[in-house]
């Protein structure tokens, strides 16, 4: 297990301050009876979070972990603490592979931590949830947008949107003009086929058919599947696509020209990948800083000029995660993860997208979504704003937790 340790973090809103410490945490013998009870209040609060550093999905993991920082020290007002107890993070790669973030879990686990989190993985997230209720500690999942995160159980939380908001927000965007034959092109993971069961479920039916293109993880050659997709004829391709791969498949399609024959419809990815998508696609975005008006956004932007960056797409999963680990700790205390759990359902607050609410029946995140274009100035591309869908207009069905 690759362990990242940072001793502080220093992160103010005007100039640098320390908030949260990213540290490792060895096992210690725990107090009991009164000891305990009269420490409680001074001891840390210690937060493991899991995500991915390296591997397919590392930099989605670096815009997670970046934002987090942020949203600490936005959250508390710059002094990484809550009701005088520091908030003590231990960030753990887990190389966006379940198994090494199972390790990571029941290690942390087994060290007493009562929070963790960060999956930016929907393979990772599906692994950590179960374990997440089998041990009774709070789990605030980041980037990874498997619909199965919402409802899997009463400790798991997400911090980030799902796949069914992603395809509700294209039907709004395609409207009337989605056509009969609809083709998803995905990888063949977890998030790939989440996407293929909400394309079916919410842009299938009334006359429409829905078929799917799936791309081994593993592939590095995307000329046949581009083929393919080019083969099927389609009124409507959709692209459902994460990870360091994505300029290629655009150039396979471009290539072929699938993108000049049918229309396509994607989420909008990180500001690295702009230059690869070609004119006339139809994108959703999850965050663009440019879309939402709001002062919370406003404090992050200026944050990242600061940095000479911007905010980029998973950004504020990290930043909404570290608003809920605060409001949980304030209203749980940090320890008991029921008080924990209570606070965070039904919490209504304004985060980097605008105002944002946690369902309590199932752990569903609300959110607005976006429409964006790409335009083009030399080398160099800006996301414009077309139009903001309300949490109204894009929320989940209800997906009530198992019994």
């Amino acid at each position: 297990m690759n362990r990242i340790r940072w001793s502080r973090l220093a992160i103010a809103a005007a100039s640098a301050c320390l908030v949260a410490g990213f540290v490792g945490v060895a096992a210690s013998a725990q107090p009991s009876g009164k000891e305990a009870a009269a420490r409680t209040t001074a001891d840390p609060v210690k937060v493991g979070i899991i995500y991915s550093r390296t591997g397919l999905l590392s930099a989605y993991g670096a815009e997670y972990i970046q934002g987090l920082r942020l949203g600490l020290s936005y959250a508390t007002k710059g002094t990484g603490k809550v009701n005088g107890r520091k908030i003590e993070i231990t960030a753990v790669d887990d190389g966006t592979d379940p198994a090494k973030a199972v390790t990571a879990a029941k290690d942390l686990i087994g060290q007493g931590y009562k929070i963790i989190g960060g999956s930016v993985s929907s393979g990772v997230a599906l692994q950590i949830a179960p374990l997440a209720a089998q041990n009774r500690v709070l789990n605030i999942s980041g980037p990874a947008a498997t619909d199965l995160i919402t409802g899997a159980n009463r400790y798991t939380f997400r911090s980030g949107r799902q796949s069914i908001q992603d395809t509700l927000a294209i039907k709004e965007i395609i409207g009337k003009g989605v056509g009969k034959k609809i083709v998803v092109l995905a990888q063949d993971s977890a998030f790939g086929q989440g996407n293929v069961a909400a394309v079916r479920t919410h842009l299938g039916g009334r006359g429409h058919t829905v078929s799917s293109i799936l791309v081994p993880l593993s592939a590095s050659d995307f000329t046949p599947y581009a083929e393919r997709a080019k083969q099927q004829n389609a009124d409507l391709l959709y692209v459902a696509w994460a990870g360091t791969t994505g300029p290629a498949l655009w150039r396979a399609l471009d290539q072929q020209n699938v993108t000049r024959s049918v229309t396509i419809a994607t989420g909008l990815a990180e500001r690295a990948t702009w230059a690869s998508y070609v004119p006339g696609i139809n994108f959703l975005s999850h965050y663009v800083s440019t879309a939402p008006k709001n002062k919370v956004n406003d404090w992050l932007k200026l944050q990242m000029k600061r940095r000479n960056q911007a905010p980029d797409i998973f950004t504020p999963d990290g930043f909404v995660a570290a608003q809920m680990i605060v409001r949980a700790v304030q209203k749980g205390g940090g320890d008991d993860v029921d008080r924990m759990i209570t606070a965070l359902e039904g919490w209504k607050f304004l985060g980097p997208k605008g105002p944002q609410r946690i369902r309590p029946e199932d752990h569903a995140m609300l959110q607005p979504m976006f429409q964006v274009r790409l335009r083009q100035n030399g080398s160099r591309y800006t996301a414009v704003p077309v139009k903001t869908f309300s949490p109204g207009n894009v929320q989940p069905p209800i997906r009530p937790f198992p019994s």
